[in-house]
């Protein structure tokens, strides 16, 4: 049974540097939204006068949004279909509100929860100076929104609870606010491939 991991979580979280260490261990395939969406989000934002660099304004939102989680779910789902374990990554803040979200997904692909293993590692930080302290750290131009507008952008932070029908086993809320990813890593791996 393949696996469909999701790694979710706010902006500067580091759910992508652990979800990357999963992979690499793991040998699954791997999906970053921000990855996937970044050249067709650049010209659709450039197209309409925008900055291409832009990934949390309203703007965007409506322009792009629900694009990068297509292309990066139809991407995913391609391989999980293929029987190959498949880590996601993006914060799914809408998605993971919606109780048969998953189900309508893997239903795409005439899969089911029964046939698939989907697992949740959503990443956190202890509080909003962390956050901010890892944005302004990784010195990206996608986060000069977040941080132009942090007072609005903050509300993007607060942890979610997952609404998909999954075991509690199958959904790991993992703080990674040590300055060593190592400690998080140990935890998302046992809770993932347990």
């Amino acid at each position: 049974m393949s696996k469909l991991i999701f790694f979710l979580g706010g902006a500067g979280s580091g759910k992508t540097t652990l979800a990357k260490a999963l992979s690499r261990k793991h040998k699954t395939a791997f999906f970053d939204m921000d990855i996937l969406l970044r050249p067709a989000a650049e010209a659709i934002m450039t197209l309409q006068g925008l900055d291409p660099s832009d990934r949390d304004s309203p703007e965007y939102k409506r322009l792009c949004r629900d694009l990068g989680y297509r292309i990066t779910m139809d991407a995913a789902l391609d391989n999980v279909q293929l029987g190959i374990d498949t880590v996601v990554v993006g914060p799914f803040t809408k998605e993971i509100g919606t109780p048969d979200w998953i189900e309508q997904e893997l239903a795409r692909i005439g899969r089911s929860l029964d046939d698939t293993d989907v697992r949740v590692a959503y990443i956190y930080l202890a509080n909003e100076a962390l956050y901010h302290e890892r944005i302004i750290a990784r010195q990206s131009p996608l986060d000069e929104w977040k941080l132009e507008n942090w007072d609005a952008f903050t509300a993007s932070l607060a942890r979610k609870q997952v609404a998909w029908p999954l075991p509690s086993s199958a959904v790991a809320y993992i703080d990674n606010s040590d300055e060593s990813p190592d400690i998080a890593f140990a935890e998302v791996e046992q809770r993932m491939y347990e």
